[in-house]
């Protein structure tokens, strides 16, 4: 059960770029529910935003977000920003507002032995289920998921094969709707990013006092050059995505991430404009070490 907080409305602190500055523009500041609203006409009640986090790292959990918001009743949630937007500070701060002005929220991972075992985009598709149960054992069902991106990772994939992984019994069955910048644009979706990056976050920390050698707590599993000669050094844990070119791929400098106190995705959303953020595969994108798997040419 999350923390009572008082939800006195605040304004949102801009996460700070490289250049130091902590202005966000404006455009990318506030998401509504205006998209969302558009399908009420389609006799949409309860719909679900959706978003993942972890998707780019070297080490830990993917995790994906569920905040279902009444389209009957639902009011805007002051300071909410897709996480990437947002100091590690306010997105605490936020986490537990978000979670009880949503009709129903969830986080579900899957491990790194899991994304090993069946790539990212199954991997994806196994933690967003485990959100997606959860909400439903709120006694919540969705009538529509609105899915940051351009690519259906959600929904059961057809089983072609005995290679392919077995289908979880309940699944998400409602209809996806994809959107680019979702998360910058659509309020649940941005809560969704919001209660994601904080489980995600608050798990990288727990790692991180049983590994501390690799950085976790501040570098969240993400490829900075600590990380990577930590890698080199120790090799890799349990936590790390074995079957990803741990070793290969860009890097965050060291005082991007520690100096600024941002985390890898912090800073890429902080400096890259909407278009750049879609072209970077973010969450994860210029710090991606990358899978050795073809599901590195899947879209979001």
């Amino acid at each position: 059960m999350s923390p009572a907080v008082k939800a006195s409305p605040a304004k949102a602190t801009p996460a700070r770029s490289r250049s130091g500055s902590s202005k966000v523009p404006a455009s990318r500041t506030a998401p509504t529910l205006r998209h969302e609203r558009t399908f009420k006409a389609q006799g949409v009640r309860y719909l679900a935003g959706v978003d993942e986090v972890g998707r780019g790292a070297l080490a830990g959990p993917v995790s994906v977000g569920i905040a279902v918001v009444d389209l009957e009743r639902q009011k805007p949630l002051a300071g909410v920003r897709d996480s990437k937007l947002l100091a590690p500070a306010e997105r605490e701060r936020l986490d537990p507002l978000v979670r009880r002005w949503s009709v129903a929220a969830a986080v579900g991972h899957a491990s790194a032995q899991e994304i090993d075992a069946i790539g990212i985009i199954a991997a994806l598709r196994l933690a967003g289920t485990r959100a997606w149960q959860e909400v439903l054992a709120a006694g919540v069902t969705p009538d529509l998921v609105l899915l940051d991106g351009n690519h259906n990772w959600l929904s059961p994939a057809d089983q072609l094969s005995l290679f392919d992984p077995p289908a979880v019994e309940v699944s998400c069955d409602a209809p996806v709707h994809t959107k680019i910048k979702a998360d910058m644009q659509c309020l649940s979706v941005a809560a969704a990013s919001v209660i994601a990056k904080v489980e995600r976050d608050r798990t990288m920390r727990e790692l991180h006092a049983e590994y501390p050698g690799f950085g976790w707590d501040i570098n969240k599993g993400y490829a900075t050059a600590s990380h990577r000669d930590a890698l080199r050094t120790a090799g890799p844990t349990p936590y790390h995505r074995v079957s990803w070119r741990l070793l290969g791929g860009d890097l965050l400098d060291a005082d991007e991430v520690d100096g600024a106190d941002l985390d890898a995705d912090d800073v890429d959303g902080a400096d890259l404009d909407a278009a750049d953020l879609e072209a970077a595969n973010l969450d994860g994108g210029l710090e991606d070490g990358g899978p050795a798997r073809s599901e590195r040419s899947v879209p979001d």
